[in-house]
């Protein structure tokens, strides 16, 4: 299955933000390592730099993020994290997030990508297992590494073909969602009007 990962901008800091709200105290925890009050999440998404970092995310018809990664440039390296909303799990979202961000991690020229996580944290073992990332477990938590080749003309344009199908994608979403407000209002305003009567 092939599934839209967009790269999003710093102003779409409201959607990401929306995305972080709506995981339970569970999946906050296993996401960020520690539980996470509301203003706690408020200040990562503030502090995300779109100009060193990047952010990658799946939306469904109404353009909400199903599934996020943020990817940041360490020395060497990049970090990901990944959230997927309970409900969409298992359909193979964070394998196509890890996928997208193993690309661009690629593209920045660094030599791994690693990922942190506790070790209860079952779909993030999976996935890190599945992509065969060299894992180090100790205490409750573990460390997963991909090492990364060089990049190459083929990385570089499998990550602009991945933004320019994902753009598109985008695009559809925001004219059908636009259509069916439009299409909400008149009906509600027909409505009010035979009420009237």
């Amino acid at each position: 299955m092939n599934i839209p990962i967009r790269e999003v901008s710093r102003a779409e800091r409201p959607a990401l933000l929306s995305h972080f709200l709506v995981l339970g105290p569970e999946d906050r925890r296993l996401r960020f390592g520690a539980p996470l009050s509301d203003y706690s999440v408020q200040q990562y998404v503030e502090r995300i730099d779109f100009a060193h970092d990047a952010v990658f995310a799946v939306a469904d018809d109404e353009l909400r993020f199903l599934g996020v990664a943020h990817v940041a440039r360490g020395n060497g390296h990049a970090e990901l994290g990944v959230s997927v909303l309970e409900h969409h799990r298992e359909r193979g979202v964070g394998s196509a997030l890890l996928e997208r961000a193993h690309l661009h991690a690629r593209n920045w020229g660094v030599r791994a990508l690693f990922m942190h996580c506790l070790t209860e944290n079952a779909a993030m073992m999976r996935l890190a297992r599945r992509q065969q990332m060299e894992i180090v477990t100790e205490a409750g938590e573990a460390d997963a590494w991909l090492k990364l080749p060089p990049p190459d003309a083929a990385s570089h344009f499998g990550a602009v073909f991945a933004q320019r199908v994902a753009l598109f994608d985008h695009a559809l979403k925001s004219q059908l969602a636009a259509t069916r407000r439009i299409a909400a209002a008149l009906t509600s305003g027909t409505a009010s009007r035979d009420q009237e009567r």
